[in-house]
């Protein structure tokens, strides 16, 4: 059986804006260069993940029944451009945990359910834990906004990092 390439995203900041907190569905502001990056990555044959820290569960800001009307509405908006396996989230921001990134957890977990090639696949974040987590698990990383000397490519959006994650394989430099 051939293991599946996979993108992890990150969610805050990287498909939708985070200026404010997101804790409930209206709060959700999707980027519209994150959903032509997530099209191309979709249909350059990557199965797609979301990966994200959500410790406004365990400070008391949001519960997992209001984050999953916001998961699915983020589904619903992104569906004309791509299908997202899975999202996995992380509820706690204090305490000692194994699916907070940096922590890998949450990205290995979805690699053994789904058989997926971790060197094959991208972490895409807009922070250095986002990096880390990848880095961590194995795969290649893509950095939103802030440069990262750490990053396998950097871009200003999921647009450009998408666009250079597609092309990876060419001889186009990326770490400009």
């Amino acid at each position: 059986m051939i293991k599946i390439k996979a993108i992890f995203l990150d969610r805050d900041g990287v498909i939708n804006d985070n200026k404010k907190h997101v804790n409930k569905p209206e709060d959700l502001i999707i980027y519209e260069v994150a959903k032509k990056g997530i099209e191309l990555l979709y249909n350059a044959g990557y199965k797609l993940f979301v990966v994200t820290n959500q410790g406004g569960i365990e400070r008391g800001h949001l519960t997992h029944e209001r984050l999953d009307k916001i998961h699915e509405r983020m589904f619903i908006e992104l569906k004309p451009f791509c299908r997202i396996t899975e999202i996995l989230y992380c509820p706690d921001f204090k305490k000692e945990s194994d699916c907070r990134k940096p922590k890998p957890g949450m990205i290995l977990e979805l690699a053994e359910k789904y058989d997926i090639d971790l060197s094959n696949s991208w972490m895409i974040g807009d922070m250095e834990t986002d990096v880390e987590a990848g880095k961590s698990a194995g795969c290649k990383t893509a950095k939103i906004g802030e440069r990262s000397a750490n990053a396998d490519i950097n871009g200003k959006d999921l647009e450009e990092v998408a666009y250079k994650i597609a092309n990876f394989d060419t001889n186009i430099p990326y770490n400009e």
